[in-house]
C-alpha cells in the first residue's frame, strides 16, 4: 500500500475536524493599510517594501489560523507579481506555516514538456541537485497544483516527489466552460481529464484510500462536482470558488463521500479580508480571519455529517 502526503493532510483535517483550507493571496488591497505604511517608511515604496508588508500579513493570519485550518494555500501570481522579493516572502511563507504545523499547497498551476516539468518539481516539491551529492529543498510545499494540458509527460515528474498534487479538471472561473466543457466522444473535456487523473492515482492509493493525485474542482459548479466525485471515489478534491467568488457549503458538500472525507475546501479573500467586511479595527484583522475561518469550518462540517 502506498503511504504518502495525502495521507498527512488526512490526518491534520481529522485532528482539526476541518476540511478546509486558507488561501494566502495577499494584495496591498488587503493589507491594513498601517503595516503597508510602516513597510514602506522602511524600504520606500518600492517592491521590497511590498513584499516586506505582506509578510508581516501573512504571519499574523498564520500565527491566528494555525490551530483552526489543517492547511494553507499560497498562490505563487500573488508573489511572484513583486519580483523576486515576493518570490522569497512566498519561500518564508511555506515555511513558516511548516514550521507552525501546516500542511502547504503551493498553487503554482505548472507544467510544461518533462524536463521542465521535472524542474517545477524539484523547486516546488522536491529536491535540487547542487552536486557532489548536495540536494537541497527550495520551497518545500506539501503538494501543488498542476495543469494537465501537457498529459502524462508533464505529470509524471510531479508523481516521483512523494507529495501530493491536485490536478486541475473544471475550475470555478465563469469561462471554464470554453475548454473545459466541450464535448468529446467519451464526454467532456473535464471528464477526460478525471479519467486520466483516476488512471494517475492508481499507484498512489494512501491507507486512507485516496490517491496521492487529487483534483482541482471549482464550488462554483456543484453539478459536475457531484458528477465528478461520484467518477473519482478515491480522489481528493481541492475546491476552490466558495465564499467569494459564490460557492455555498450547500455546494461544497457534493465534494464529500460518505466517510466524510475526500475534499478540502478553499477560501482565501473571505478570510483574509474578513475585517474589511466586519468593519473590524484594522489592528484586528487576524482576529477577524479567524472568526471567519472558524465560522467556515462550523458552517460546512454541519452540511457534511
Amino acid at each position: 500500500m502506498y503511504t504518502g502526503s495525502i495521507d498527512t493532510l488526512i490526518k491534520a483535517i481529522k485532528k482539526k475536524n476541518n476540511p478546509t483550507v486558507a488561501g494566502l493571496d495577499p494584495k496591498l488591497d488587503f493589507i491594513p493599510e498601517y503595516y503597508v505604511n510602516e513597510a514602506f517608511e522602511r524600504h520606500g515604496r518600492t517592491l521590497k517594501g511590498a513584499a516586506e508588508a505582506i509578510w508581516q500579513f501573512n504571519k499574523r493570519l498564520i500565527d491566528e489560523l494555525y490551530d483552526v485550518v489543517p492547511a494553507v494555500k499560497p498562490q505563487s501570481a500573488y508573489y511572484e507579481m513583486y519580483g523576486f522579493e515576493g518570490v522569497r516572502v512566498l519561500e518564508q511563507t511555506i515555511s513558516y506555516a511548516k514550521e507552525r504545523g501546516l500542511y502547504v499547497i503551493a498553487d503554482v498551476k505548472r507544467n510544461d514538456i518533462g524536463t521542465t516539468a521535472d524542474a517545477y518539481a524539484r523547486a516546488y516539491i522536491g529536491e535540487t541537485d547542487l552536486g557532489n551529492g548536495i540536494n537541497v529543498k527550495a520551497f518545500d510545499a506539501d503538494s501543488a497544483t498542476v495543469n494537465a494540458y501537457l498529459g502524462s509527460d508533464g505529470i509524471k515528474p510531479f508523481l516521483s516527489k512523494d507529495k501530493s498534487i491536485f490536478v486541475l479538471v473544471k475550475t470555478s472561473n465563469p469561462s471554464s466552460g470554453e475548454l473545459q466543457d466541450k464535448i468529446l466522444e467519451d464526454g467532456t473535456v473535464y471528464e477526460h481529464i478525471a479519467g486520466l487523473v483516476k488512471e494517475w492515482g492508481i499507484d498512489y492509493i494512501g491507507k486512507n484510500k485516496y490517491s496521492n493525485v487529487g483534483a482541482v474542482v471549482g464550488a462554483t459548479y456543484p453539478k459536475q462536482l457531484e458528477t465528478l466525485r461520484e467518477m473519482m471515489p478515491n480522489t481528493y478534491f481541492l475546491v476552490p470558488g466558495y465564499g467569494a467568488q459564490g460557492g455555498t457549503a450547500k455546494d461544497v458538500a457534493k465534494a464529500f463521500n460518505k466517510d466524510g472525507l475526500g475534499a478540502i475546501i478553499n477560501a482565501s479573500r473571505s478570510i483574509m479580508c474578513a475585517y474589511q467586511k466586519d468593519k473590524c479595527a484594522p489592528e484586528d484583522f487576524a482576529k477577524a480571519a479567524r472568526a471567519e475561518a472558524i465560522r467556515m469550518r462550523d458552517e460546512i462540517v454541519s452540511y457534511i455529517k
